[in-house]
């Protein structure tokens, strides 16, 4: 007679700590994955400098914000240069009445968007990379999408490699829109 042997339990690991060990394994490792992590953070958990500027669309409907040395690209143009440009620049827009909703599967296929370079597709936010630069003269550049009031709010960051990409991600992650008490000050 055969003896059955009851069914041996096996403990899963906790999602979170697999990710934990599988970061552990390289130094390096860690900060890029600190660094990717840090980027799921909703908008409203983004530190911002206290000193960097507010830039509204034409509308004053939807902001980011960029650095210091940034200047705006003209009056009320809802946009934002470093030096030129050609150099790096931030615009931000509204479309009034435009429903939020992630990128389908057929959206991205259409777009060409590779999945690599899609940080977020949720329903709070669409963040994605859309253009890598070749060399030093070429530029990159982020997209995003977020529900405004009444709409949504989108904006586009264009820069030459020599700006840091975390100050890039740093302002396409700032886009939100115009709180009442921001639009009454």
């Amino acid at each position: 007679m055969r003896r059955v042997l009851p069914a041996r339990r096996t403990r899963r690991k906790k999602p979170c700590l697999v990710i934990l060990l599988a970061l552990h394994s390289s130094h390096e490792r860690i900060h890029t994955s600190t660094l990717f992590l840090s980027l799921l953070l909703p908008a409203s958990a983004q530190t911002v400098p206290a000193a960097w500027q507010v830039v509204k669309d034409s509308k004053g409907v939807c902001q980011l914000v960029v650095p210091p040395d940034w200047g705006p690209l003209t009056d009320g143009s809802g946009a934002a240069v470093f030096h030129d440009p050609t150099t790096a620049i931030a615009v931000v827009t509204s479309q009034p009445g435009q429903v939020f909703k992630p990128f389908s599967e057929a959206q991205l296929k259409t777009l060409r968007i590779p999945k690599e370079k899609i940080f977020e597709n949720t329903a709070k936010r669409l963040f994605y990379q859309d253009k890598t630069s070749r060399n030093s003269e070429d530029s990159n550049a982020y997209s995003a999408m977020v529900p405004g009031n009444g709409g949504t709010c989108s904006c586009h960051v264009v820069f030459v490699p020599s700006i840091a990409e975390e100050i890039a991600k740093k302002i396409t992650l700032s886009l939100g829109p115009v709180t009442q008490e921001k639009r009454q000050l």
